[in-house]
């Protein structure tokens, strides 16, 4: 199974899309989500299917600005437990660190951190929002919600102190262009950037907070630390990642991904033996997953997906599919698009 994501994210969703004209429970279920995680903030959905289905409403409602529209209807809350942590910080920069170590919580396919400016001015930094392409495809919905609700999260904490310069989005503009400096309040707003981020005064990172309390969030930090392990360190995520990283390019050997782990392949069998898994099965998952991406998101013909997945020929990629699926990978496609 790919990347999950806290349901919270979907808070609001229902009564947005009932306010557009559409029916919330319909789209869930088309896209594989239990309508009963619209009610629990801690349930988990796929981050692909989230995205899938955001993109998917925001089309088909007429709602190109529906991600900005939606971090209208959320907060900081979203983050559950997380949130405590960052709002007890004392600084800006121990509540960046905070959330950057602990995203992986609200999902592991999305990350956040401060970069050194991409356009190079003295004095400003980046905070920038990021997806992994490698576990779930790309979507312009689901970026600018990030984006949104990072804006207001950093408004509702410091207020008239953000100092927000200008944003950055990866991808061409959804809506008209003043759509976008009236939710972040800045002229300044740039398109189809090598990565979306919110550009401000590094003097930002010295701001305090009125709600600082070190004892709170110093056990919010440990809260976490003990309920919650990074499945970025695991063994299995950093053979998926690598086995992602050569698809298509290289074959995807035990030794080969030793290799870049730097460890000896009878070594790495026993790692993810202990975390209930083997090499095989994790290529099998990450193509599986693959394919069902390039399947009902692309056009790309059959040879060329067999390809991406380090198939010598299609008719390798039909048995896999038909194993996976239960059907043709034709009908997989064919399916997606009804």
């Amino acid at each position: 199974m790919g990347p999950m994501i806290r349901a919270a994210s979907l808070r609001g969703f229902a009564p947005l899309v009932r306010e557009l004209g559409g029916e919330p429970d319909e789209l869930c279920r088309r896209f594989g989500i239990e309508p009963a995680a619209l009610e629990s903030d801690d349930a988990l959905v796929p981050i692909t299917e989230h995205d899938l289905m955001l993109d998917a409403a925001a089309l088909e409602l007429g709602c190109p600005d529906l991600g900005l529209r939606l971090a209208s209807w959320q907060d900081i809350t979203i983050l559950g437990p997380l949130a405590v942590a960052i709002e007890a910080s004392s600084t800006v920069w121990e509540a960046l660190a905070c959330a950057s170590r602990f995203m992986f919580i609200h999902s592991p396919a999305l990350s956040v951190g401060l970069e050194p400016d991409p356009r190079g001015v003295p004095g400003v930094l980046a905070l920038t929002y990021r997806k992994d392409l490698r576990e779930s495809t790309y979507s312009p919905q689901g970026i600018e919600l990030g984006l949104g609700l990072m804006h207001r999260i950093a408004v509702s904490i410091l207020g008239e102190r953000y100092g927000l310069r200008s944003v950055d989005v990866s991808h061409a503009p959804l809506s008209p262009v003043g759509r976008y400096v009236e939710h972040f309040g800045v002229e300044d707003v740039r398109f189809g950037t090598d990565v979306a981020a919110m550009r401000a005064m590094s003097a930002v990172l010295d701001e305090t907070f009125e709600g600082a309390n070190a004892a709170i969030h110093t056990r919010a930090v440990a809260h976490l630390t003990s309920r919650h392990v990074d499945p970025r360190t695991t063994v299995g995520t950093q053979v998926r990642l690598a086995v992602a990283d050569l698809l298509g390019s290289a074959p995807a050997s035990l030794s080969t991904i030793a290799r870049l782990l730097q460890t000896h392949p009878r070594t790495l069998q026993r790692h993810l033996a202990k975390e209930g898994t083997t090499f095989d099965a994790v290529v099998d998952s990450v193509r599986r997953e693959a394919a069902h991406r390039y399947l009902t998101t692309t056009d790309l013909p059959m040879t060329q997906i067999s390809s991406l997945l380090g198939f010598g020929e299609q008719s390798t990629l039909t048995r896999a599919v038909r194993r996976w699926e239960g059907r043709s990978p034709r009908a997989v496609r064919r399916d997606a698009r009804a």
